[in-house]
């Protein structure tokens, strides 16, 4: 949490520097204001977040041409904000014009392009239009991920992490297991420190999972670990630990 709150302070002060010396539309007075989004993104304060991809976007839209990759992540970052706050439609409106950029300017195997799947096929499964999740994850971004990142990629384990969603959202729950458990956890616990907010997230789900096997001893010993970790790493308001507070409770009252 503290390192949020240290590297939120140093980007003000380098904006406020930018904003001194250079003209309103120079694109790395955007890239400040897209760190300073980036932040509040992660620290689960969307409207903020959503302030500053805005006014990346209104300096990209002018200084880069059409089918800039910039522009495209520009789009991507508008779409997150979008899906985290539960606008579904919004969000898919700006991954799709992300992805309409990166499929002209990439080429076909580049793990941006997968992001952007990824991304799309995120919107899908919240919106219950499983088969369609299933597709832009499985179908198209793991495809690209497993062709051009090595086998113990964090963004792998996210696309495994992601597929196990789905299957557990249609009730496959020894699919979602073994997608969750057996190789994104994998991966994540060899790669990533061990108060990641990545972990926190794995851990939740296979906790989610026990407890829709009706196991809720091991359900509840998963979702503890992802709480412990939540706690560490993100700021006591961040939605991810409300959430987990949330099945721990609900899980005590069975």
């Amino acid at each position: 949490m503290g390192n949020y709150s240290k590297a939120l302070g140093f980007y003000e002060k380098t904006l406020k520097i930018f904003e001194k010396a250079l003209p309103p539309n120079h694109p790395q007075l955007a890239q400040s204001y897209n760190n300073i989004g980036e932040i509040y993104r992660n620290m689960g304060n969307y409207s903020k977040a959503l302030g500053f991809y805005e006014k990346t976007l209104k300096i990209f839209g002018k200084a880069l041409p059409p089918n800039h990759p910039h522009l495209a992540t520009s789009y991507n970052n508008i779409g997150l904000v979008y899906c985290n706050m539960g606008d579904y439609p919004k969000a898919l409106g700006f991954y799709e014009k992300a992805l309409k950029i990166f499929e002209k300017a990439l080429p076909p195997n580049h793990p941006l392009l997968a992001t952007s799947y990824n991304n799309i096929g995120q919107v899908y499964n919240n919106m219950g239009d499983y088969p369609k999740a299933l597709e832009f994850f499985e179908k198209k971004a793991l495809k690209i991920f497993e062709k051009a990142l090595p086998l113990n990629h964090p963004s792998l384990a996210t696309s495994y992490n992601n597929i196990g969603e789905v299957y557990r959202n249609m009730g496959d729950y020894p699919k979602a297991l073994e997608f969750f458990e057996k190789k994104a956890l994998k991966i994540f616990e060899k790669t990533l420190p061990p108060t990641h907010p990545d972990l926190a997230t794995s851990y939740n789900n296979i906790g989610l999972v026990y407890y829709n096997m009706v196991n809720y001893s091991k359900a509840l010993s998963f979702l503890e670990k992802a709480l412990t970790i939540a706690q560490k790493s993100l700021p006591p308001t961040h939605p991810l630990i409300k959430i987990i507070i949330d099945n721990i409770n609900r899980l005590k009252k069975m």
